[in-house]
């Protein structure tokens, strides 16, 4: 397979092109040139937000294109329709928020999608996802994948959240462990994205996906028992009611990453039914597997995870913690 990655050297589009190069396929990556490309992968430079900025791309053919942008979809629409021709598929890293909130618990892609526009600039992220969504339909009809993600951890993670609970389980004492200890999460390993991704493509599979391990796959407890287990902390993780938390002024998801309380947020967040993508092959990896080898690759680098400058920080400030904790 000759595959082309718009993107490909970070988190989840590096993951895509390991896993492709390790494969054998003939692996392509266009990008801006300020991180550098997986070794043994074929490296084009251009800038897609720049006139002329695509012309990298103007020759060439390959079986396969792997997209993961995340900001204007007029971007996705100029490439997309730049390899109409000369592509066989498009797989479009989208997301689970491009569904209508609130998502019910078993939802699927059947799910009504928010409004979007191929045309677009930069508009919220929903409404980005869905506008890049249909531009790979728009310029590749039923040869566009839609692989629509939910929570993505893992090796070269770039937002911050395993990496921050790892950090700050590793550094011990008090954990405000946000409770109830079992509540469900839902989240897929970058790993176990990108093989179905590469197997999606290589049997032709089109249309919209839902992406994430399935319900009842990890819960808080297993997600931080895990990481004191893999970093030897003597962290005591100190279970927290939902109340608590709320009255101690702390947010869900942001400083506490993964985490929102039960009720309508994390029914759309940690909900989704993913029988399309089970059936047709998706296999999730154990969560003390993802742990682990997340905190090897941090521990590789120094134990600072680089993070997308348009993301903000995620994680609860010390002092808040030991608040809260004390109250």
């Amino acid at each position: 397979m000759r595959l082309l990655l718009l993107g490909g050297t970070e988190f989840v589009g590096r993951a895509v092109a390991e896993a492709a190069l390790e494969r054998g396929w003939e692996v392509t990556v266009f990008h801006r040139g300020t991180h550098a490309a997986p070794p043994g992968a074929r490296v084009l430079h251009g800038d897609r937000t720049a006139e002329g900025g695509l012309a990298a791309l103007a020759e060439g053919e390959w079986d396969a294109v792997v997209d993961t942008w995340s900001a204007a979809p007029s971007a996705v629409r100029d490439s997309a329709r730049l390899l109409a021709g000369r592509a066989g598929r498009y797989a479009y890293v989208s997301s689970r928020s491009v569904y209508g909130y609130p998502t019910p618990v078993g939802a699927d892609e059947s799910a009504p999608p928010v409004a979007g526009s191929p045309d677009d600039g930069e508009v919220p992220y929903a409404e980005s996802k869905r506008g890049g969504e249909l531009a790979a339909l728009d310029a590749f009809g039923d040869r566009a994948l839609l692989v629509r993600a939910g929570l993505i951890v893992g090796r070269y993670e770039n937002i911050g959240r395993l990496p921050w609970w790892l950090n700050r389980i590793a550094r011990g004492g008090p954990v405000l462990a946000p409770g109830p200890r079992d509540l469900a999460l839902q989240f897929i390993d970058v790993r176990d994205l990108a093989g179905w991704t590469l197997d999606a493509l290589a049997a032709g599979l089109g249309g919209p996906y839902d992406l994430v391990a399935p319900p009842g796959h990890s819960s808080m407890g297993e997600l931080l028992e895990a990481c004191a287990a893999v970093t030897g902390s003597d962290a005591e993780l100190r279970w927290t009611a939902p109340e608590a938390i709320a009255a101690a002024g702390i947010e869900p998801w942001t400083q506490l990453p993964f985490w929102v309380p039960p009720g309508e947020f994390h029914d759309s967040m940690h909900g989704a039914a993913v029988t399309k993508a089970l059936a047709a092959g998706l296999r999730c990896r154990p969560t003390a597997e993802t742990v682990a080898d997340t905190w090897a690759w941090l521990r590789s680098i120094g134990g600072v995870a680089p993070r997308r400058p348009d993301r903000p920080a995620v994680g609860l400030d010390p002092r808040t913690e030991a608040a809260a904790l004390a109250g």
